[in-house]
């Protein structure tokens, strides 16, 4: 029993400089290198939409299926008020939810908790899959959730703490690229429907003012995160 428990549990690691700026690099890597990041950004497609779903589940909408496609967009649904606060909530939280995901796993870190935060985040992407509608979105998912559960179960604790530290670090810096290229995709006429522009119509503002708080957020987030993985 006790052998299972450690599994789970796993046990606390002090991190050293070398690994937290190494995983940086790497992650860096992998949002900025356009072969890379077009596979890797469907994990960040992944958290977008499940950040929907959270947000609808705890304002009290009800959620009918996710679609995660192989051009790494996402599409959520749920029925409930189509406008009010809840519905604003649940079309913000796309954008942040990267972000501010990758803000809990600098403070997971700190506490030592990474291999519970796996087994955590496998049980999540497992809920996840029931609401998935397409195939792709399937095997996305579950590939996700392979790959986490293999490190949770198998690797040794330096693997672990470089697994996590890779993972929040893409999260933190994968969570302004959307943004940017969200504003490019919205300056070319083809995001007409994005998620910015419905939050402008919800609110009676324009959708650059949502770009501009995706932007904020995010931003503050990689350097806060950044600021305390590296100090």
């Amino acid at each position: 029993m006790t052998g299972l428990w450690d599994r789970v549990a796993g046990y606390q690691l002090e991190p050293s400089s070398v690994l937290v700026a190494v995983t940086g690099v790497v992650a860096l890597a992998a949002v900025a290198v356009d072969r890379v990041w077009r596979r890797a950004r469907n994990v960040i497609t992944i958290v977008h939409e499940a950040g929907h779903a959270v947000i609808a589940l705890v304002t009290g909408r009800r959620l009918t299926g996710i679609r995660l496609h192989s051009d790494t967009s996402g599409l959520t649904l749920s029925v409930g008020r189509p406008t009010g606060p809840g519905m604003v909530a649940t079309v913000a939280a796309g954008y942040l939810s990267p972000s501010l995901l990758g803000l809990l796993g600098v403070a997971i870190l700190a506490d030592g908790l990474v291999t519970i935060a796996l087994w955590v985040s496998a049980a999540l992407l497992v809920a996840m899959l029931a609401l998935i509608r397409n195939a792709y979105g399937v095997l996305s998912v579950l590939l996700t959730g392979a790959a986490i559960v293999l490190v949770a179960w198998y690797a040794s604790a330096e693997a672990q703490a470089a697994f996590g530290h890779a993972a929040t670090w893409f999260l933190l810096i994968g969570g302004v690229r959307p943004v940017a290229e969200l504003q490019r995709q919205r300056r070319a006429g083809a995001a007409w429907d994005s998620d910015a522009d419905q939050l402008g119509r919800l609110t009676r503002t324009r959708g650059l003012l949502w770009v501009a708080v995706f932007a904020l957020v995010s931003c503050a987030a990689l350097a806060g995160g950044a600021w305390l993985l590296l100090r």
